[in-house]
């Protein structure tokens, strides 16, 4: 049976695919007929959410794979990619709306048709209301795919409310304001822009081992040094696979103790960090002597 974070990360994200593959169809198909290039940029960009929640669905199936001999710390590492790979899809969408707006703008058009309106009412209620509720869910099983996802449905509710402000435009000015929706697109791909940057940075940092957060470390190092027989945590290293946490860590004890006695006290203070804090998956624990600098290399040998 999948795990309960599995299930509702994939609950949210197929939610996701079956809406923008309704939406998709209406839009294309309101844009084509009723005359808007902004509903057909915005059509590009709920094309583009079906495929990412594709790649996000079967980044969470291989994230939960167990660990295996090649690939001992498990498979988490696919959550990042493919919030990477989604990032790369919204900075995509956006240069192409941002190039078939640019086509409108210079070359004559007809004023979209007003019923495009209603569409778009709809289109915005729709992907707002499922924003919030997969970036619960991405907060929940504290998934960045997950919550990459949920943005890219917030991107394409704002480029539906630029749409509809562009059509509306176009509508009340008249013929001197055709192109409003057009303009009203290139905003859009603007932001949707800025969206997929902001996107990428969390997730290349996740690729790349960057830290979390400073209160993180601190709170492993404070249980650390609870056990009895820890004189201090000299470093302390984490990094984030998938939603689990690995931690490296020098732990300095009293010299003269036991190799048993040191040994029994890293397992504690393993077993006091994964019991504190779920999210640890390991805990590697390594045993220096206090107050006495860890080599840099090894001794010389014996004569």
């Amino acid at each position: 049976m999948p795990s309960e974070r599995l299930q509702r990360g994939l609950r949210a994200t197929l939610l996701g695919l079956a809406v923008n593959v309704t939406l998709t169809v209406a839009k294309f198909l309101a844009g084509i007929f009723g005359h808007s290039q902004a509903l057909i940029a915005d059509g590009v960009e709920s094309l583009a959410d079906i495929f990412s929640s594709i790649i996000v669905w079967r980044g969470l199936v291989v994230a939960e794979t167990p660990a295996d001999e090649d690939h001992p710390y498990g498979h988490g590492k696919a959550e990042p990619i493919a919030a990477a790979i989604v990032s790369a899809m919204l900075l995509l969408a956006a240069g192409l709306i941002a190039y078939h707006s640019l086509q409108g703008i210079v070359q004559p058009r007809l004023a979209p048709s007003p019923w495009t309106l209603i569409i778009l009412v709809v289109v915005i209620v729709v992907k707002e209301t499922l924003f919030r509720f997969v970036l619960h869910e991405s907060a929940t099983v504290a998934s960045s795919a997950v919550e990459t996802d949920a943005w890219h449905h917030r991107s394409d509710a704002i480029t539906s409310s630029a749409a509809f402000i562009g059509i509306t435009i176009s509508l009340v000015g008249g013929k001197d304001y055709q192109h409003a929706d057009n303009w009203a697109a290139l905003v859009a791909a603007c932001v949707i822009g800025f969206n997929g940057w902001r996107l990428a940075r969390p997730a290349f940092n996740e690729l790349m081992d960057r830290s979390p957060d400073r209160e993180i470390c601190d709170q492993i190092r404070r249980l650390a040094e609870t056990i009895r027989g820890v004189g201090r945590v000299e470093k302390c290293f984490i990094r984030k696979m998938g939603y689990q946490l690995y931690v490296d860590m020098h732990v300095e004890v009293d010299p003269q103790m036991t190799v048993l006695r040191s040994h029994e006290i890293a397992h504690h203070v393993k077993d006091k960090i994964r019991d504190a804090m779920p999210v640890v998956s390991d805990v590697l624990v390594h045993i220096e002597p206090l107050n006495i600098p860890a080599r840099s290399s090894p001794p010389p040998p014996s004569p």
